[in-house]
């Protein structure tokens, strides 16, 4: 069976077509993301805005388009964040039905945190021991405490990247007043994590995804070694690594992240706010390791489908 997922982020539409197989195996038929920045201007405000909406519409048509190509026998299309927490966002999965006649399904943070624990479960053999995954979105971030076996706790924040960004309007470069403002309101936001990661003790973060993506393409590109995620599930940080980009992350103006190897267009206004959301979870955690894994939501409605 033929089947096309998209995912439509906050950030990003993501589609992902797949032929699934016997024995829960399946293979990937195409894999490809555009950039919509459905939030852009209007998500503290809780509405898509004129321009936004027609992206995430014409993004839409492209991705049908090339789903339809492959001739699948189930097409699924969910929602998160900016869509759900819209005033208008019912206005915009209407238009979707009347236009393309696709059912769009807006889930909710917890729904959207048990496909990511999914997708990451699918991508890589999670240990024994509870680890911390995290999934920064443009609208909201996912934490699932979590090992192989099963969820210990779960929770969506409304601390996407796209919200902070609207939230702190950061300078270019952003100052350490900046940075330290963002964290103070990362912490008191993540009270909730706080008090589970005590019951749930944690040494290593599992990034799926997104930003994640984008940091393990920027040390590759600095260490000279090839990488190509279409064709891993998983990448292993050296945190020194890690805190080097960082630093230099933090430092950098947009015209330089524009010229920066791995960081891709869409990425450069938000990977400087995902960097700092990252290095305080590291360093509030203290957690001694990190890993990437590529797959997220998508693979996670994979997994489902796979294993139903």
């Amino acid at each position: 069976m033929t089947v096309a997922i998209i995912d439509l982020g906050t950030n990003t539409f993501n589609l992902i077509v797949v032929q699934l197989q016997a024995a829960q195996k399946f293979s990937i038929l195409y894999n490809d993301k555009i950039s919509v920045k459905l939030g852009e201007g209007g998500i503290e405000k809780n509405m898509l805005l004129p321009a936004a909406f027609e992206r995430g519409i014409s993004a839409i048509e492209k991705h049908l388009a090339k789903a339809n190509s492959f001739f699948p026998d189930k097409i699924l299309a969910f929602a998160t964040s900016a869509i759900r927490s819209a005033h208008n966002g019912n206005v915009f999965v209407a238009q979707v039905k009347s236009r393309f006649k696709l059912e769009v399904q807006v889930i909710d943070g917890n729904k959207e945190a048990e496909l990511i624990y999914k997708g990451v479960k699918l991508g890589l053999k999670l240990p024994q021991h509870t680890c911390l995954i995290m999934d920064i979105g443009g609208g909201s971030t996912e934490f699932i405490l979590a090992n192989n076996n099963h969820i210990f706790w779960k929770s969506s924040f409304n601390l996407g990247v796209a919200r902070l960004l609207e939230k702190f309007s950061t300078s270019d470069p952003i100052t350490s007043t900046e940075i330290l403002a963002i964290t103070n309101y990362l912490h008191q936001q993540l009270l909730p994590l706080h008090e589970a990661v005590k019951k749930y003790p944690v040494k290593e973060l599992i990034g799926s995804s997104g930003s994640f993506d984008t940091f393990a393409e920027i040390i590759s590109f600095k260490k000279n070694t090839a990488l190509d995620l279409s064709k891993q599930t998983e990448y292993a940080y050296d945190l020194a690594d890690f805190e080097e980009i960082y630093e230099e992350l933090i430092a950098s103006t947009k015209q330089q992240r524009m010229q920066t190897p791995g960081i891709i267009e869409m990425r450069v206004d938000m990977i400087v706010v995902a960097a700092v959301f990252t290095n305080y979870v590291l360093k509030n955690y203290r957690l001694s390791s990190m890993k990437l894994s590529t797959y997220a939501l998508k693979e996670g409605v994979i997994a489902e489908m796979i294993n139903s």
